[in-house]
């Protein structure tokens, strides 16, 4: 007996697993870039310059910095048409958190 096709139909459950030794890194920035085919995501993390002194050697040691330093902890490449599910998802996460966070007036 030949098996029948599953078809373009078909969805396969999704079974969501996050390893216990995954590193969870913090995001303070972000940068997208795209192609014709695709997005690249990065995520960087990056943390104040340690100044220490008076307030006046403190303001002195910052003009004199050029840059801080933003580290990437992750990319993603997304293929362009999931980009929409993606915003479409994030969007829906921002509003339920907007909803459940306003303060009564």
């Amino acid at each position: 007996m030949a098996e029948e096709p599953l078809g373009e139909n078909y969805q396969l459950p999704i079974e969501w697993y996050v390893p216990d030794d995954l590193v969870s890194r913090y995001v303070t920035n972000m940068l997208v870039q795209q192609t014709a085919h695709e997005f690249i995501i990065s995520f960087f993390e990056s943390y104040p310059p340690v100044v220490l002194g008076s307030p006046e050697e403190q303001r002195e040691k910052l003009k004199s910095l050029s840059s801080a330093r933003a580290t990437c902890v992750a990319r993603m490449i997304v293929a362009v048409e999931r980009m929409p599910e993606i915003v479409q998802v994030l969007h829906e996460a921002l509003a339920r958190y907007s909803s459940q966070t306003k303060k009564p007036e």
